[in-house]
């Protein structure tokens, strides 16, 4: 009875542990999102330290496919503190993202649609594995960044309004 009961507490920890460790917030705005994909990502062990401890940045990255892979570029990952020059990491290199076939298919059949591309969103721990998450956007126009400004300033107002009833 024992063990059930610290194997679900175990789970439970490891289920509650989703840490983020970035944020591309700029692309909400800047993209209309269609999907998003959860995948791993091929680091080196320098990338892995700098990244927990916070030293990412999503804002200026992109996603090609490539030879069936999927690569994640401009991401900037800043140089572990405590390694060496030589041991370092470089911190735009091209990193493979880590998916199943049938998902890289369904992808690269989307983006051969014009306009839309894949922009990574959020990069965080889920157990001791460091996942991203990717989209499947399309930029957005000045016009619709403003519009979306509006829906989203009404949904605020009338939440207000109806909180004062």
């Amino acid at each position: 009875m024992t063990k059930q009961s610290s194997k679900k507490t175990s789970q439970a920890s490891r289920s509650t542990s989703n840490k983020l460790l970035a944020n591309n917030r700029l692309a909400r705005h800047q993209y209309e999102i269609f999907e998003t994909l959860e995948t791993g990502i091929q680091l080196l062990g320098t990338e892995v330290k700098s990244i927990r401890s916070g030293k990412s940045n999503l804002r200026d990255g992109f996603c090609l496919i490539r030879n069936g892979e999927i690569q994640l570029h401009n991401v900037h990952i800043s140089p572990h503190n405590h390694a060496g020059k030589y041991f370092n990491h470089d911190p735009l290199r091209i990193r493979k993202l880590l998916a199943h076939k049938k998902e890289i298919e369904k992808l690269k059949v989307s983006l051969e649609q014009k306009g839309l591309t894949l922009i990574p969103l959020t990069l965080y721990l889920k157990g001791s594995w460091i996942k991203l998450t990717i989209g499947l956007c399309k930029g957005r126009k000045l016009h619709d960044k403003r519009q979306e400004e509006r829906r989203k300033q009404d949904i605020k107002d009338m939440r207000s309004a109806l909180s004062r009833f």
